[in-house]
């Protein structure tokens, strides 16, 4: 069982983050921020993936200008992300965002953050420090030669000294590096040092198996260490995908439950199915199922009733037909045609 770190807890709106909260999943859209409808409906698509705190990319004034309709018509707090222009972040937090992120180390000049995060106070807007390899401050490239984790660590931990000395409590803190062991090594340090939330993540993780794999390896990582209190899986996907693949990481670390978690066993010679093509019946006929349960789909009666017994409901196939079993014991024989549709029936008329 993994023991989460003790933290402070902050809002983005009316999401905690840290403190007794659960991890926090949250994702960012790919829509041009400036086309208001379109990036209305994919923050609706990714709420509907369970997704709780959303952030837009404001790289342009058309962007900025469409922040007002986007947050009043939002059913997720948004973050509005900002690089380069604090002009930018201020005009954020006027239009009602319930957080920014900023890398400091790109906005310039201390007293101009200095400036954004006593308007952010002002207004009650929560602050994501950001710290990755392209916003490294000079002095610590110099010092260090590289973007390595102790650069990355000694830039978090400055920026977090200035806030507390500016008397600034809600924000939270990102330190990012598409180097897995960069990654943990500075995140762990920073866990070891502070009491402040983190966001976690692998930045630029990349596309398909290899970056999702790499997300995986590199959140589950920290989690396991009881660290991070929020999440974004970082793709080159559509974000709903980051989404689940999110809550499959904290399922399987036993962290949250969201839904149904599936397990099935490897193909071999005893199948007399076809295995992939059950699963996706069942996958898409259970889609959108809020249930949190554990659901098996052998191959074979097997190993079924003695591998999937920690199993909530399942099925082992044979030929042409399979057992739905409920914790581990057998209650029904159904035919491959009703397989799908007698385990939704189970589904719906479970109680844990």
């Amino acid at each position: 069982m993994v023991k989460r770190r003790k933290t402070r807890e902050v809002k983005v709106g009316n999401v905690g983050i840290g403190g007794d909260n659960p991890i926090r999943v949250q994702s960012m859209t790919s829509t041009k921020t400036r086309e208001v409808e379109n990036t209305l409906k994919q923050i609706e698509e990714l709420k509907k993936e369970g997704c709780e705190i959303v952030r837009v990319a404001v790289p342009h004034r058309e962007d900025l200008e469409a922040l007002e309709e986007i947050v009043k018509r939002s059913p997720l707090p948004v973050i509005a992300d900002i690089h380069f222009a604090p002009s930018y972040a201020i005009g954020s937090i006027e239009r009602g965002v319930a957080g920014i992120r900023i890398n400091p180390g790109n906005i310039g000049k201390v007293e101009v953050v200095r400036e954004i995060v006593e308007f952010a106070r002002e207004r009650g807007v929560c602050i994501r420090i950001g710290v990755n390899s392209g916003s490294l401050e000079k002095d610590l490239l110099e010092k260090y030669g590289y973007p390595s984790h102790q650069a990355l660590l000694e830039s978090a931990l400055r920026w977090c000294e200035r806030f507390e000395a500016w008397g600034f409590k809600n924000y939270k803190v990102s330190i990012k590096s598409s180097d897995l062991w960069e990654n943990y090594r500075a995140n762990l340090e920073f866990a070891r040092r502070t009491d402040i939330p983190l966001h976690v993540g692998i930045t630029e993780a990349g596309f398909g198996v290899g970056g999702i794999v790499k997300s995986a390896v590199g959140i589950a990582l920290l989690l396991s260490e009881g660290i991070g209190e929020t999440i974004r899986v970082s793709l080159t996907e559509e974000p709903t995908l980051e989404v689940r693949v999110a809550y499959e990481i904290l399922k399987a670390l036993g962290l949250r439950r969201k839904g149904l978690e599936i397990v099935s066993c490897p193909t071999c010679g005893r199948l007399e199915v076809d295995m992939e093509k059950v699963i996706r019946e069942v996958e898409e006929k259970l889609k959108g199922v809020e249930k949190p349960l554990k659901v098996a789909i052998m191959g074979c009666v097997v190993n079924a009733f003695g591998e999937a017994r920690e199993a909530d409901l399942g099925l082992a196939c044979g030929k042409g037909f399979a057992w739905l079993f409920k914790r581990g014991k057998p209650i029904k024989r159904v035919s491959e045609e009703e397989m799908a549709k007698e385990l939704l029936k189970e589904i719906d008329a479970f109680e844990g």
